[in-house]
């Protein structure tokens, strides 16, 4: 009852504070006239929160200098209670660091930065005494004093002082920081919230009315605020405000949201070097050709001492194994979304299955699905890896769905004799695919092998599935892929090309489309801006049905077959192939890079093979002995 009182005192407040005082009453900072806003006292202070007049201005001699800081270096040239208002951040307007200071031991300006990051990286490990004595030896400081001040009042929470401390900052820096009102807010926000941690709801009322509402600043999170107020206690407090309660953690992260905004001058942002550090790490890892291994946000994991470096011989460039259970011409492969099962499809009117063993980056055969008359010459596997669908070549009118856990045929679509079902694609439901092939056939189906919807007239040699659960992709014979809206009946054009388009698939982020194209080889086209962005060179692509794909950690790497019988791999921002895999003898149609187990590389060919591709035998899990246990000989590093 006591909260519920204090909250509806609040909402009284609220409402006489917004609307009622008097327009000569000035709020925290000097509301009345914002000339004397700057010089103002903060009305934090013990006795209630009454305001004091103005402090009148110093008026500078021409003999006066002032006290300037300079790249974080102090210059003893006078003093002065406020600089002139053509200060600007780091010294410039645009934002650029000052000129070295000659008061520092240490010359050049890059040389002083150095020392202020290794001193507050220091700071950060607990070593305060070696940052003093590296500060006191080079002859420059941490951070400007009137920082260090503020910085001791937040930790220490002596709130009716960080108020002074923050005006000062802001007649250091001027008119050059735009973002005092979001400090001013933060520093309230964390007195208001230690306030009724403490059960000192007067004082948080007093808080939220006449330090936070005058600021007119995030209304929104004021009514959020006002409302903790109701909490019933300490738990559900720091619950609902997601915060760490008073004390050293939560302070520590107020500073370091008050530090991005003021200037380095003034005190450097919070972990600076640290940061510069991972974006080096994190920068050399993305131009690296090589590189297929989670990035990992922490510097711990890695060596500072030397560059980033991988080699080729840690992406899919060995033979692992070589399976020969298919009879004729291999035509697809695909792994499954969870990376744990392969499925390959043949011209001897079957379909493997084969078990993933993710140690090893080996397969081992689990079943057989036959059946297929006219052969298998595409795949699609359900969003939950459970069905397994797949179609024939041109003349096959029949499309099959497959149980691949438990080798039952759920579906056998054949709508017409005459029809041409050549392509598929699931929608991410998984509850309705699309079919079509290059004799006008174009259809939505259910599980129960329902014809949905229809598209009339459109020759369709490959389908997507976009992540909308809506859209689907369409390569047509006119050399194009168009964007088709069953829902809504619409349809629209996203690539032309000027031959024809035999295969594309699209990445992860559903943005990227890389086509397989007659005469051309691969390309690679940005689906929102309807762009080509590359045209990957090496391969040799005629009539033949060929099919590429992405692969790597973040879908770095393109792969592809060619009717040269090799496989090629590229990486994404380089148009010459990084590999070209050799042991194929006849024209490779297809390659799978598994989702999950980025080492591994499956790849189909005309000479009824299916190779497994992996790194080189020291980055990869072996069996050691018939009892099936493993050895390591050297792990996988980034």
């Amino acid at each position: 009852m006591v909260f519920k009182f204090y909250s509806l005192l609040y909402y009284i407040g609220l409402v006489i504070v917004d609307y009622s005082y008097p327009s000569d009453t000035t709020i925290f900072q000097g509301r009345r006239n914002p000339k004397q806003q700057r010089l103002a006292s903060s009305g934090d202070s013990d006795d209630g929160g009454l305001v004091p007049p103005p402090r009148k201005k110093r008026h500078l001699d021409t003999e006066e200098t002032m006290l300037q800081p300079t790249n974080g270096c102090l210059q003893h040239n006078g003093s002065v209670d406020q600089p002139s208002s053509s200060s600007t951040v780091n010294g410039s307007a645009n934002g650029d660091a000052q000129e070295p200071s000659d008061s520092c031991n240490i010359k050049g300006r890059s040389s002083q930065e150095i020392v202020r990051l290794i001193g507050q990286h220091l700071k950060l490990i607990g070593l305060n005494q070696t940052a003093e004595v590296l500060m006191q030896e080079s002859g420059c400081r941490l951070e400007h004093p009137a920082a260090t001040q503020f910085r001791h009042h937040v930790m220490d929470g002596e709130w009716h002082k960080v108020s002074a401390d923050l005006n000062e900052l802001q007649a250091l820096v001027g008119n050059s920081c735009q973002y005092f009102s979001d400090m001013k807010f933060l520093i309230c926000e964390q007195k208001y919230l230690e306030y009724l941690e403490d059960g000192k709801v007067l004082d948080a009322l007093h808080v939220l009315r006449n330090e936070l509402t005058p600021l007119q600043h995030n209304i929104d999170k004021v009514h959020i605020l006002s409302s903790y107020m109701m909490c019933s206690g300490r738990d559900e407090l720091m619950k609902r405000a997601n915060w760490e309660g008073k004390g050293h953690k939560s302070r520590t992260l107020l500073m370091d949201m008050i530090q991005q905004f003021l200037p380095p001058h003034i005190m450097l942002p919070p972990k600076r070097l640290h940061m510069l550090l991972t974006q080096a790490v994190e920068l050399q890892r993305k131009q690296c050709l090589f590189h297929n291994t989670t990035f990992d946000d922490s510097i711990e994991t890695v060596s500072l001492l030397t560059d980033h470096k991988c080699s080729l011989e840690q992406i899919p460039c060995e033979t692992v194994q070589i399976l020969t259970e298919h009879c004729d011409e291999v035509w697809f492969c695909r792994f499954s979304p969870n990376g744990k099962k392969l499925a390959t499809g043949s011209k001897d009117a079957s379909i493997i299955i084969y078990d993933v063993d993710p140690e090893t980056l080996t397969v081992e055969q689990s079943i057989t699905l036959d059946g297929h008359s006219y052969g298998v010459s595409y795949l699609s596997w359900s969003p939950d890896g459970e069905l397994l669908m797949a179609c024939g070549p041109e003349d096959c009118p029949d499309l099959w769905v497959w149980n691949v856990n438990t080798g039952v045929l759920r579906l056998k679509l054949s709508h017409s004799s005459d029809d041409s079902l050549t392509a598929c694609s699931w929608h991410k439901d998984g509850q309705k695919f699309v079919c079509g092939g290059i004799r006008g056939q174009f259809y939505q189906c259910d599980l129960e092998g329902s014809v949905l919807d229809s598209w009339e007239g459109v020759r369709v040699n490959c389908l997507w599935c976009r992540s909308d659960g809506k859209t689907v992709l369409a390569a047509d014979t006119r050399q194009r892929i168009r964007s088709y809206n069953f829902d809504e009946l619409s349809d629209q054009n996203l690539i032309q090309e000027d031959h024809p388009i035999m295969s594309f698939t699209v990445n992860k982020t559903d943005r990227l489309a890389l086509l397989n194209v007659v005469s051309q080889g691969v390309h690679l086209w940005d689906l929102q801006d309807k762009c080509l962005v590359r045209k990957f060179q090496g391969v040799t692509q005629g009539h033949f049905s060929i099919h590429s794909c992405f692969g790597g950690v973040n879908h770095d790497f393109i792969a592809s077959g060619s009717e040269d019988n090799k496989v090629y791999l590229w990486h994404i921002k380089h148009e010459l192939p990084i590999a070209t895999l050799t042991g194929h003898t006849r024209a490779v149609t297809c390659v799978s890079w598994n989702p999950v187990y980025h080492q591994m590389l499956a790849s189909v060919s005309d000479d009824c093979t299916v190779r497994i591709w992996g790194p080189a035998a020291k980055y990869r899990k072996q069996k050691s002995n018939k009892s099936g246990k493993f050895y390591i000989d050297d792990l996988l590093r980034n």
